[in-house]
């Protein structure tokens, strides 16, 4: 599972953040100057756009609390443990090692945020004359 190595739930968080890192890109593409709009109609790409959006923030906001919930009940287990056995070294290591990973996590939470936030403030800028969805996710 991805939770267990940070480095590949890294990888699949960036992968996923792909839209966020290419926005500027997408909205060039949703919303042409006028003498392109013949081509491509703003509204329905607006509209696509920001399905496309709002899916893949469930996603990972969906993997990243899963991760982070996995994470905190690991972490409750082994302090329970380390009471049972306070002089065990491994059980330590392994206790600070489920911290790091949870706090690292929880910092993914507020980089999920500031993401979500310039994203969603770059698509209001771009296609708020062809698309208002009922309400923005911030």
């Amino acid at each position: 599972m991805e939770c267990e190595d940070f480095l590949e739930f890294q990888d699949i968080i960036k992968k996923l953040r792909d839209v966020d890192d290419m926005i500027v890109y997408a909205l060039n593409n949703s919303t042409p100057v006028a003498s392109f709009r013949n081509d491509k109609d703003p509204t329905k790409m607006c509209k696509e756009l920001f399905s496309t959006l709002t899916k893949n923030y469930e996603t990972r906001e969906g993997k990243i609390k899963g991760c982070v919930h996995i994470t905190a009940d690991k972490v409750k287990e082994l302090k329970e443990l380390k009471d049972q056995k306070p002089d065990d070294s491994n059980l330590i290591k392994r206790l600070k090692k489920e911290q790091t990973k949870l706090r690292l996590l929880q910092t993914e939470v507020n980089v999920e945020e500031v993401i979500r936030e310039r994203t969603f403030r770059l698509f209001h800028e771009r296609c708020r004359e062809f698309y208002r969805p009922p309400t923005l996710p911030l």
